[in-house]
């Protein structure tokens, strides 16, 4: 049965273990990752957040949420930029979500969501104009990235390995080995 988008909030604030998802009107929680899953979201971070200054950028890993219309997705990885942040306080009591265009949105594939990312998340990251979404397959060691032209359509590029530059965040880059360690 659909929620409203207030009822999905309340859920989503009431249990936030439960890692609540708003797709076509019905929550959705967030199945459990796998080790792999979960190490290479965990690397994506600490390159990202290490190279990012903390006062322009933070990076989420499986919290907040981004907003595509009514819909809500939590994506594995994300970059926010601190402008999007309400001054300390105001935001009391609301549930984290974007609305606005990241520089990067990440969904790390794994046995339980791999087809739903694909099938349903990165279309929407696309549809909202995130800057980059990018897929990373841990078991094929495969790193798929869209990325935002001036006219709004997106370039797709893969890699296998290397240094895997962030375009949106110029001078950013992620060595793709050291997310398989």
């Amino acid at each position: 049965m659909p929620v409203t988008e207030a009822t999905y909030e309340q859920l989503a604030l009431e249990d936030p273990e439960g890692q609540w998802e708003l797709v076509c009107g019905r929550p959705r929680r967030k199945p459990a990752m796998t080790q792999e899953h979960n190490r290479v979201a965990r690397g994506l971070v600490f390159q990202l957040q290490r190279q990012l200054a903390i006062d322009d950028f933070e990076v989420g890993s499986n919290c907040g949420r981004v907003r595509a219309g009514d819909q809500y997705f939590i994506p594995d990885v994300m970059v926010i930029p601190t402008s999007l942040f309400k001054p300390w306080g105001e935001g009391r009591g609301e549930l984290e979500a974007y609305t606005e265009p990241l520089p990067l949105v990440v969904e790390v594939w794994s046995p339980s969501t791999g087809d739903y990312d694909v099938e349903a998340k990165i279309p929407e990251y696309l549809r909202r104009g995130d800057l980059e979404v990018w897929r990373i397959h841990p078991y094929d060691r495969v790193l798929t990235a869209w990325r935002r032209r001036p006219d709004g359509g997106y370039d797709e590029r893969t890699y296998t390995g290397g240094d895997v530059p962030v375009e949106s965040l110029p001078g950013v880059v992620i060595r793709l080995e050291s997310l398989y360690r």
